[in-house]
């Protein structure tokens, strides 16, 4: 990517945490955060709050084209993850013309194998809205990774959805956020033959580019923590 796109990915970086999108256990909770994965985290990164920056949001739809454009110019429509990837899809939809569909949120279904359980007793209500064709390239849309569990739920349902309504021509390899925390889901991604694209990799780029930002302890309270996780 270029240096634009460098300076683009570090703005969206700084607002992150600048608003506080980013919390840490040093500067807003001393106890830390658990994680939907079970993984206790020294920081917590809630980017369901990014509609309420529409400058932050703009420049991930644009720092986002740009990255599907170089790595994954096949797709034609994107699926936005509820809730945090709707507005993100939408954001990137605006700036590269992609169409978008997104998930419906399923109660209680927080694994493959909990939606294998729910989707006999769902009933007839859509589990994507949104339109689907066949051909269709897709690429899930969310906020951040961790353990790629709510990502391989959401590319379930679209193949599901795909299936009711007798579309057999799809393909749904492609998945793409905001932030890759780096603790595991690229290797999972590969190993299961889907492709992970992120605008920001949090330790090799969002963690450097807010340092500055960050008390001494702050910072390495969180780099000490990935690191051992890593």
């Amino acid at each position: 990517m270029t240096k634009d796109v460098d300076l683009l990915k570090q703005e969206i970086m700084r607002e992150i945490y600048q608003n506080r999108m980013l919390l840490t256990a040093n500067r807003d909770r001393q106890e830390g955060w658990t994680l939907v994965s079970g993984l206790w985290s020294p920081f917590y990164i809630q980017l369901r709050l990014l509609s309420s920056f529409p400058s932050t949001l703009r420049r991930v739809g644009k720092a986002m084209a740009i990255l599907l454009r170089e790595e994954a110019p096949d797709v034609t429509k994107l699926v936005g993850v509820a809730f945090a990837g709707i507005p993100i899809a939408t954001a990137l939809s605006l700036e590269s013309g992609l169409p978008t569909c997104h998930t419906r949120k399923i109660l209680g279904v927080k694994s493959q194998e909990d939606f294998a359980k729910a989707i006999d007793s769902y009933g007839q209500h859509e589990l994507l809205e949104g339109v689907l064709e066949d051909g269709d390239r897709l690429c899930i849309v969310d906020d951040l990774v961790t353990g790629l569990t709510t990502k391989l739920v959401a590319r379930d349902q679209v193949l599901a959805e795909a299936e009711r309504r007798e579309i057999h021509d799809i393909k749904c390899t492609d998945i793409a956020v905001v932030i890759d925390r780096q603790q595991g889901a690229l290797k999972k991604a590969q190993e299961l033959g889907l492709n992970l694209h992120s605008v920001i990799r949090f330790v090799d780029e969002g963690l450097p580019d807010i340092k500055d930002l960050m008390n001494i302890q702050e910072y390495e309270q969180i780099r000490t923590y990935l690191a051992a996780e890593r």
